[in-house]
């Protein structure tokens, strides 16, 4: 079943006397439960197509639907709205709250849902759990490593249990290890949780990881592979070898 459905979106900055056009009539559509990554060369617009699709960016002409319902027409209150209810999003920098503890962080977005304290202890016990940060609960942000920082991010991004997460380059900062141990995470979420994952990445290993690749060139989709019953490190050389042909991939930022 289709849980994102974007058509003719275009992406344009500047005015009429100097416009950019980043992204040129792209369509694409992303099933539930399905991990997704999109990949490009620096300047390719992947990281524009991120922002549209999860409403931190507007298009400039096209539509996108989420859930049936169409985001491109909606009023900034009506977004927040509904970011709140059907969004997750995880950041490269963790975008965590130093003052807060790694629960309270992780809690945010229940906060305001008002969910019951009970309900909310609940989902925190259950994610924290699943990420394997439970026993940081009381520590902040300033104490722990940057993969658990991701972690703590990723459990934020999940447990008001949303449509869709976006993951903006989520293992940019983090070493080897620490990066393998979160995609692995986030790899068991989506089968646990049956969630929609969306990831913007430059490393070919972390979209490894994922069900499906989708490559951006020149504000366009170019091609797109599918794992499919691969093994991921057969899959990583699919990947490897498309990057070869679009001319190598840099990260966009």
């Amino acid at each position: 079943m289709k849980i994102l459905e974007a058509n003719k979106i275009h992406k344009s900055y500047g005015n009429k006397f100097n416009k950019q056009e980043v992204l040129k009539g792209l369509d694409i559509a992303i099933n539930q439960g399905e991990f997704v990554s999109i990949m490009g060369a620096s300047g390719s617009g992947k990281t524009t197509l991120l922002n549209v699709l999860s409403s931190i960016d507007r298009v400039s002409t096209g539509s996108i639907t989420i859930e049936g319902k169409e985001m491109t027409g909606m009023k900034e209150k009506q977004l927040a709205e509904f970011r709140k209810h059907y969004l997750g999003f995880i950041f490269q920098d963790y975008n965590l709250l130093d003052t807060l503890t790694v629960k309270e962080n992780i809690l945010l977005p229940l906060s305001i849902k008002k969910v019951s304290k009970k309900e909310a202890n609940q989902r925190f016990e259950g994610i924290a759990r699943e990420l394997g940060i439970l026993e940081l609960q009381d520590k902040y942000p300033n104490e722990i490593s940057g993969g658990q920082k991701q972690r703590t991010s990723a459990a934020r991004a999940f447990i008001h249990e949303p449509s869709i997460i976006f993951a903006d380059e989520p293992t940019g900062a983090l070493d080897s290890k620490s990066a393998s141990d979160l995609l692995n995470k986030l790899s068991e979420l989506k089968r646990n949780r049956k969630a929609t994952i969306i990831m913007v990445t430059h490393d070919p290993v972390a979209a490894s990881y994922c069900d499906r690749v989708i490559f951006i060139k020149d504000g366009q989709i170019y091609t797109q592979i599918n794992k499919g019953d691969e093994e991921r490190k057969n899959f990583f050389k699919d990947i490897m070898k498309t990057q070869g042909i679009l001319g190598g991939v840099q990260n966009e930022r």
